[in-house]
């Protein structure tokens, strides 16, 4: 299920501008605060008409103002989570849960309350009300009272904003299983990088009613032609694989197209499978030969793509090629004329910290 976006939208503080497209999985929607990003998911929703432009989903035409089309909310099938679960106090967790049905057609109810019972562990607090769930339970009821529309759509409004750490990282693997599992595309706004990492396929960068870039996660990340706003913590994100664990000196071994990378091992020591990493380009050295005697464990054979300034007068920003990975790295200027680096020159990268998300 495709969406498309291309709407003007004007609030008291903010100018809304934007063309997006987003296919299946997860797009996930970054910028400051007041970039507009709830705002566009509230055009999206039809919970606000935008002043002018079109919104498609599928082959459905929400909205087109210059055609006078304007699809109520509730027939747009679009499910909804915001940070407050806004679930309805006076009803059981089923009963919350079976909201959802009542006004999906019979024949467009693809998922059963005992499917997203069990898909998100509520079995036990299906005669609970809300005030007797933690804010991590009352966030699952809440995506399976959205789930329960059988949505072509799934927007997810900042959801984890409202819980502490412990509770994100209950979260955080549910969200991803519906992920995996469900073949619900998903928009996602979020302001942590993590959730980012673990969630998203697809990256939308909104700043000051705009985006100003767009396109699959790890390389709209590596790009060197954002705003401020978005490299003054730039790095990127990788898919590697778990080759092993080495216990005596509690490492795990990861294996990518670029090479091999340690990190803390994992508390799961038979783990297996994908995982992602986050890679900070303060965290990236560059050197013209492989050091002996380093206390640094990731050292990657890497090519120069491309150099660009940063805010910072002494600081560059330069792209990476690891084999196809595309990494970054933040050095002084000094360093890149001292190294006598241009596009095409082949280095190591130093990677001094890679964090394992999830």
């Amino acid at each position: 299920m495709s969406l498309a976006v291309d709407v003007r939208h004007r609030l008291e503080r903010i100018a809304l501008d934007v063309s997006i497209r987003a296919g299946g999985g997860l797009t996930a929607i970054v910028g400051p605060s007041g970039a507009g990003k709830t705002t566009l998911l509230h055009l999206v929703a039809g919970l606000l008409a935008p002043d002018h432009g079109r919104i498609v989903l599928g082959d459905d035409v929400l909205v087109d103002t210059a055609r006078g089309v304007l699809v109520p909310p509730d027939r747009r099938r679009i499910g909804y989570v915001t940070q407050e679960s806004r679930l309805f106090p006076h009803l059981t967790v089923r009963q919350n849960l079976a909201f959802g049905h009542w006004f999906t057609p019979v024949r467009e109810r693809r998922l059963t309350l005992p499917a997203v019972v069990a898909m998100l562990d509520l079995d036990g607090l299906l005669a609970r009300r809300p005030s007797r769930l933690s804010g991590g339970e009352r966030q699952r009821v809440a995506l399976g009272r959205a789930l329960m529309t059988s949505p072509r759509l799934l927007l997810l409004d900042e959801p984890l904003a409202s819980l502490d750490l412990r509770r994100r990282h209950e979260i955080l693997p549910y969200l991803e299983r519906l992920h995996e599992e469900l073949e619900i595309p998903s928009i996602y706004v979020s302001h942590m990088p993590d959730e980012v990492a673990r969630l998203a396929d697809h990256l939308v960068l909104l700043d000051k009613g705009s985006v100003v870039a767009s396109g699959p996660l790890q390389e709209t990340l590596a790009r060197l032609d954002l705003p401020a706003t978005f490299t003054d913590d730039a790095g990127v994100f990788i898919e590697a694989r778990i080759a092993g664990h080495d216990q005596a000196d509690e490492l795990t071994r990861l294996d990518f197209a670029g090479g091999t990378i340690y990190v803390p091992r994992r508390r799961a020591p038979t783990s297996a499978g994908k995982v992602r990493c986050r890679i900070e380009a303060r965290d990236v050295s560059l050197t013209l030969q492989k050091q002996p005697g380093t206390s640094i464990l990731n050292i990657i054979p890497v090519v120069v793509v491309d150099m660009a300034q940063t805010e910072h007068a002494a600081q560059v920003l330069v792209r990476l090629d690891a084999a196809g990975t595309p990494l970054l790295a933040r050095i002084t200027q000094r360093s890149w004329k001292t190294l006598g680096l241009a596009p095409g020159s082949r280095v190591w990268a130093q990677v001094k910290t890679v964090v394992l998300i999830g």
